[in-house]
């Protein structure tokens, strides 16, 4: 199902646009990526609706065949990629895990906010993406999810995750289709 509506109290959540994740190989050319997420990042911002930026400090603590490893990163890695422009007032998570929620007091500040619903962007699709929009789901949120502001390692995984999940989450759409809502329902 393509994105039909946009909740007055909507918030924007983009997963792991950081320096470290950017450089990794994606299917999906990151410059792309980068300026719909940007783009959404702007109209949020003229709508005066809640923006949350999202990196990745370490993993999970328990036992996986493949598991996230920070060495040989650089020191700079989990900073937010700087075409973001994250201003004070843009809400902040630091994650250890795939999701945002988990672990996280991002349900609450979401809560404190009135949202009902998120529109999640990010890399990757099939990890930080997914989880966050699986517990976004089922906390009760609106899902939107931002097809052409995501990308991931695998164009595989990818497809599965914008085919066969997403519309069980949630809704999806383009860049352009979201801030087309944004703007019609503020007009």
């Amino acid at each position: 199902m393509t994105v039909s509506t946009l909740d007055t109290q909507t918030a924007l959540i983009l997963v792991d646009l950081q320096k470290g994740i950017l450089g990794l190989p994606v299917v999906h050319p990151i410059a792309g990526v980068m300026q719909n997420a940007r783009a959404l990042v702007d109209a949020f911002r003229r709508h005066a609706l809640p923006i949350v930026f999202v990196n990745v400090d370490g993993g999970a603590p328990g036992r996986a065949e493949r598991s996230f490893n920070v060495a040989g990163l650089p020191p700079d890695w989990t900073e937010l990629a700087p075409e973001l422009d994250v201003r004070p007032e843009d809400h902040r998570v630091t994650k250890r895990s795939w999701g945002a929620f988990t672990t996280t007091e991002l349900h609450a500040y979401l809560q404190r906010q009135g949202v009902t619903q998120v529109v999640i962007g990010g890399v990757a699709t099939t990890a930080g993406v997914e989880s966050t929009a699986r517990h976004a789901h089922e906390l009760g949120y609106h899902v939107t999810l931002a097809i052409d502001a995501m990308t991931d390692m695998s164009a595989e995984a990818h497809e599965n995750s914008v085919t066969r999940i997403f519309p069980r989450l949630g809704e999806t759409g383009t860049t352009q289709e979201i801030i087309g809502l944004l703007d019609r329902r503020r007009a």
